[in-house]
């Protein structure tokens, strides 16, 4: 019988009939068809019982009255717009109401017939047993539908037999739905289970598979198991080195990390549940949470406010844009020198915050004259100062636009910031302006300490501008990362080159850094120098093997990993903190206030020009040595500049910046 079944169901001309879901006004229509031939087998069977006749005028009034009342009841409470092939006990929980509640409609319309003419339309026990019969019919019509759907689908063929992880409700009901589908492109054949258990056990007809890393490889090369599919909720669970096992031995991880989406277009049927489900990239595996944008403290900040982004169209000041706007921002305006990104951010915007009032302006944040026209024209209540130059053997290279780009740059943002009573200037910085190897790094550190000298000198002439820092390490997936360079070196065959194998870094989801600007801006008063929490540091090199192993590839063997020595300027070990810094918790415990030492304002603008002064002349040299004078911790590592520290070295220092006394934000 199973076999003509599943003939019949591969017949081409039924195969055109197959859709992804039953429309809604069928499964309406089919389930008033129920409702009516309940109706009519109830009247039916109390004249055979009774012995009566009751006139055809009376049951077409009557069969009106009942499919008009569960009619209105199952429109409202939507209950026949479920997925049918995806339905569970919530489902029949709302077609119970419906019936219920019909039923109870039914029994008050009856007691005011009685009471207005002497007679109910309707038996009261006849009106029970329309919704007993209704009720049991509607489960038998979707228990129908859905085996027949699984029948479809069982006889399709090219779907990679999977695993689902867990054997919570969540997981049972992702298997059924996947098994469910029509030309879906994963069958689930089983649950796999951490707990121990004894694996003969079923849930709803999946067998429970009980992990056992000895066992577990063969075990799914003979049972051609392919991969194992898991959701959000185990996300923890597999970042902790889980998922090595299954990296490491060539088995197919399948990530779920939509549910809520899912749910959201679960009853329009609109979407397959496989469209939900991914491949799982780096990303999903370095332990991040997820980052949840409804902050109320940065909502009362930014909504209704005029925000004012430099850099608007790199990877961190984009992100700061689609946040900003999420959060209601009266104008956004956008700054950056970048032509093309600056219309590509635009395109974006407007389709998909075409609410959003967005400005664009095109400038260098270099070109003080161009700044203060964007400053007086908007006049800001927030700024976000995004425009740097960030890459380390670049910058080392070109020395003179590192300073004018990130200091100057930095200095004339902050000081329009001043001058046109800007409420909140946030800076963004890096860890490696922490004890700097490397021009970037110093640069970002001068930039700091102007910052932060000028809010205090503000401070103290009575103005309000709140001057705040921000330091976080490396982005996951942003213009120039590593992630993205060995996603290309792995498509292109290899090799995937890594500088040392030793090497760390912390890593932060985009939006994830964002989110914590915006929250660190807000709840600063001004100048506090802010590091956030990036978790536990990733080794560089196990990154490289991770990454060829999800890309279904043997590192070493299919991909070689090269290691092409440290670039110029660059450390092993990324810091968060010098050395004789400290930090204070705040409210967020991903954020944390630096204590530093602070500089006289006067002292850092003659400094600061100067080095300024050296960049314009070209004079590499001596900007250099004056940099290394200022910030004494810039120690140059595997880089041209490191002569410049044996001279320095072989000097009496000019200034020791250890006697300037710690003084707490």
């Amino acid at each position: 019988m199973e076999r003509l079944l599943d003939k019949l169901l591969d017949l081409r001309m039924f195969r055109a009939f197959r859709v992804k879901t039953t429309p809604r006004w069928i499964v309406l229509l089919l389930d008033m068809l129920i409702v009516l031939v309940s109706y009519v087998a109830t009247e039916i069977a109390g004249m055979y019982s009774q012995h009566v006749v009751i006139p055809s005028t009376t049951i077409l009034v009557n069969a009106f009255v009942v499919l008009a009342v569960y009619f209105a009841v199952t429109y409202v409470s939507k209950s026949y717009t479920c997925v049918i092939r995806l339905s569970v006990i919530e489902d029949l929980y709302r077609i119970f109401m419906a019936i219920a509640f019909s039923t109870i409609l039914l029994c008050v319309l009856n007691v005011f017939k009685t009471l207005f003419t002497g007679s109910p339309f309707m038996k009261y026990w006849n009106i029970l047993i329309i919704g007993a019969l209704s009720f049991s019919m509607m489960m038998i019509e979707r228990l129908c539908i859905k085996y027949l759907y699984m029948r479809m689908n069982s006889a399709t063929t090219g779907r990679k037999r999977v695993l689902v992880l867990g054997t919570s409700f969540g997981s049972v009901f992702l298997a059924n739905a996947l098994k469910g589908e029509i030309g879906g492109k994963y069958l689930p054949v089983g649950l796999l289970s951490i707990k121990s258990g004894s694996e003969s056990s079923e849930i709803n007809g999946f067998k429970v598979y009980r992990f056992d890393p000895t066992t577990m490889t063969e075990r799914f090369a003979r049972e051609n198991i392919e991969g194992l599919i898991f959701d959000a909720k185990s996300n923890n669970l597999m970042s902790s080195g889980f998922a090595d096992y299954f990296i490491k031995n060539d088995i197919l991880l399948l990530a779920m990390n939509k549910v809520a989406e899912f749910e959201q277009d679960k009853e329009s049927g609109d979407k397959n549940i496989s469209t939900f489900i991914k491949e799982v990239q780096i990303e999903d595996l370095l332990g991040r949470d997820p980052i949840v944008l409804n902050n109320p403290l940065v909502s009362q900040h930014i909504n209704g406010s005029c925000v004012l982004i430099t850099g608007a169209c790199g990877s961190i000041g984009s992100e700061i844009v689609r946040q900003v706007a999420n959060y209601g921002a009266s104008k956004i305006v956008l700054f950056d020198q970048a032509e093309t990104p600056m219309h590509d951010i635009a395109l974006e915007m407007k389709k998909n915050c075409p609410k959003a009032n967005i400005e664009l302006f095109m400038g260098d944040v270099r070109n003080r004259e161009r700044l203060d026209e964007a400053f007086g024209k908007f006049r800001p209540r927030y700024v976000f100062h995004a425009a740097a130059y960030k890459h380390v053997p670049m910058m080392e290279i070109n020395p003179t636009e590192a300073i004018l780009a990130n200091v100057k740059g930095t200095r004339n943002v902050a000081d329009m910031a001043l001058k046109y009573d800007v409420y909140k200037f946030v800076m963004i910085s890096t860890d490696k302006a922490v004890n700097p190897t490397n021009v970037m790094g110093c640069t970002k550190r001068l930039a700091e300490i102007y910052c932060q000298s000028l809010f205090f000198d503000a401070q103290r002439q009575g103005k309000k501008t709140q001057f705040i820092t921000t330091r976080f390490g490396n982005v996951l997936g942003s213009n120039g990362s590593v992630i993205p360079l060995f996603r290309k070196q792995i498509a292109a065959g290899g090799p995937v080159t890594v500088t040392h194998k030793d090497i760390i870094r912390y890593f932060m989801t985009i939006p994830e850094a964002c989110s914590l600007v915006l929250e660190a801006g807000c709840m600063g008063s001004g100048g506090e120098i802010y590091i956030f929490d990036m978790g536990e540091p990733v080794k560089i090199y196990d990154l490289a093997r991770r990454m060829i192993s999800l890309a279904g590839l043997k590192p070493d063997i299919d991909i070689k990993i090269e290691e092409i020595g440290l670039r110029p300027g660059e450390k092993l070990y990324e810091e968060l903190l010098n050395d004789k810094e400290r930090t204070t918790a705040t409210v967020n415990r991903k954020i944390m206030i630096a204590k530093v030492r602070t500089y006289d304002y006067n002292d850092v603008c003659k400094n600061i020009d100067n080095i300024i002064q050296l960049a314009a002349a070209g004079n590499v040299h001596d900007m250099i040595y004056a940099m290394k004078e200022f910030v004494p911790e810039y120690k140059s590592q595997h880089s041209r500049f490191e002569s410049i520290d044996k001279e320095i070295e072989g000097e009496a220092p000019q200034s020791n910046p250890d006697t300037l006394q710690p003084t707490a934000e």
